[in-house]
């Protein structure tokens, strides 16, 4: 590894990790500091990108930005807690995740490719699934706290609700998964490979 790609990854990391120091018990006049600092450090790892070519430097572009949303998550979600910060904070490391690995994807050709896509777009399905079930069941026993024992009933549904389809979303997405991976055969295999995955997917 050159010199060039050590500074390049040095600067992305740095971007990813410098909010959590930073937004500790911050007044306001230390958040608008930091949220300088964050911006500062993205041209940083940006600029740090030019030294590759191609889609090599969009994967580089790609880490810088997810670092920059990620470490602006960070910094709401440590100066304001809330459920709500905390959702934004996993809706930004799942997209930021999703969006490295798509220009990753673009190494590949082909089939290949779609497969590297689709599997990308199922974990960030996940992801929001996941965080979307955890804010709703959240939400719901917040505000069964303050009511009655019903409240509190129909607090679990909601949670169990929400976990419920959290499951069918990432069930829907690994199937697109199982189903592009079956255009790598043709004819009846493929309409076989593509039966089977309906038929693993169907609960």
């Amino acid at each position: 590894m050159n010199s060039s790609h050590i500074t390049a990854i040095l600067a992305v990391t740095s971007l990813a990790f410098s909010v959590s120091v930073m937004a500790q018990g911050m007044s306001s006049r230390e958040y608008k500091t930091a949220e300088k600092s964050i911006a500062a450090d993205y041209l940083s790892a940006k600029a740090s990108c030019d030294v590759f070519a191609d889609n090599a430097r969009d994967i580089c572009l790609a880490e810088a930005k997810r670092s920059e949303r990620i470490s602006k998550a960070e910094l709401e979600s440590n100066y304001k807690p809330s459920g709500k910060a905390s959702y934004k904070l996993k809706l930004a490391k799942g997209n930021g995740d999703f969006m490295v690995a798509r220009e990753k994807c673009d190494d590949s050709t082909g089939n290949a490719r779609d497969v590297c896509v689709k599997e990308a777009e199922a974990v960030v399905v996940s992801v929001r699934a996941d965080a979307k079930a955890k804010l709703l069941t959240t939400k719901a026993n917040r505000n069964a706290d303050r009511k009655s024992s019903d409240a509190r009933v129909k607090a679990e549904e909601a949670g169990i609700e929400a976990r419920h389809e959290a499951v069918g979303e990432k069930r829907n997405a690994n199937l697109a998964v199982a189903i592009e991976k079956c255009d790598a055969a043709a004819g009846d295999a493929k309409a076989v490979c593509v039966d089977d995955a309906k038929k693993h997917f169907a609960n």
